[in-house]
């Protein structure tokens, strides 16, 4: 194992670092100013990460290496393998990447780095290409932070959230999940849960009811778009009606449902993101097993 782990931090250090690494931003920020823009990546070696994501993409021995790598227990990290950072006048970009290693089923752990950095991958592009169309108009101010964190990991699920926040004027927040159950080594999505699609406005219909509950208190200040049992409310443009069949969603470390929701999707800009816990009880016939659910 030492000289498995050895061969491969060889490999980590002879990647090369291109010039034209620092390009594209370059280019982005320069474009329509005399002085020279300053911007910097978090270190060399996360430079070198990303390059080296993209070689055990490029390079299936370099992939078998890894593979071959051997795992003491039912263990399964999450590492920041790229993470990239730009502070220039009125922009900002801090955007870092997850890797989930030491899962068992290859399939499944490349299917999901390769979906983390092909995400990391278009929001940097898509910053970049903003910030040029920005600079063509006379500036202005952008930013966008993304990033992740493990929600749960116990001997059987792992859910990670990744979020993106972006800032144009406003700012709106994106959350995506992913669960995956540990022990299967298979990811989990909301239909496979249930026995049919009932659990549509079973747990809709749930959620409405936190709704009301939550906003009986005038203290907390939470407002939600749901209007009351039996009434309608003209004032309301649009309501929560259902939530989607395949909703975003986590498994907590309770083994309780939770169902989530991101900013403006149903409820004022100030509420951000916002979470509603799904009682067992409500759920419990119509699940396909208590495997997840507790």
């Amino acid at each position: 194992m030492d000289k498995k782990l050895e061969q491969l931090k060889t490999q980590y250090k002879n990647i090369s670092i291109p010039d034209e690494l620092n390009f594209v931003v370059e280019k982005a920020l320069k474009k329509g100013r005399k002085r020279k823009t300053h911007y910097k990546w978090i270190s060399v070696a996360a430079a070198a990460s990303m390059l080296f994501v993209g070689s055990i993409n490029m390079s299936p021995a370099m992939a078998s290496s890894l593979a071959e790598v051997p795992v003491v227990g039912n263990i399964v990290k999450v590492l920041t393998f790229t993470e990239f950072k730009l502070d220039k006048d009125n922009y900002q970009a801090d955007i870092k990447v997850p890797v989930v290693t030491d899962l068992e089923n290859r399939d499944l752990a490349q299917s999901l780095n390769k979906k983390y950095t092909k995400e990391g991958k278009q929001l940097y592009e898509q910053f970049v290409a903003d910030t040029e169309d920005l600079e063509k108009n006379g500036g202005g101010h952008l930013g966008v932070n993304s990033g992740y964190e493990v929600k749960t990991d116990n001997d059987r699920i792992l859910s990670i959230g990744r979020y993106t926040v972006e800032t144009v004027g406003s700012s709106s927040t994106v959350m995506k999940y992913d669960t995956i159950d540990k022990k299967n080594q298979i990811l989990l999505s909301l239909p496979m849960l249930f026995k049919d699609e009932r659990y549509v406005p079973i747990i809709s219909q749930n959620i409405k009811e936190q709704m009301r509950e939550q906003m009986k208190d005038t203290d907390s200040g939470k407002v939600y778009w749901v209007t009351e049992a039996g009434l309608e409310d003209e004032d309301l443009v649009e309501t929560f009606e259902a939530i989607k069949k395949d909703q975003n969603f986590y498994i907590n470390n309770n083994g309780k449902l939770v169902i989530s929701f991101n900013k403006y999707e149903v409820a004022p800009g100030y509420m951000g993101v916002v979470e509603f816990v799904i009682p067992t009880k409500v759920i419990s016939d119509d699940l396909v097993s208590h495997e997840y659910i507790k």
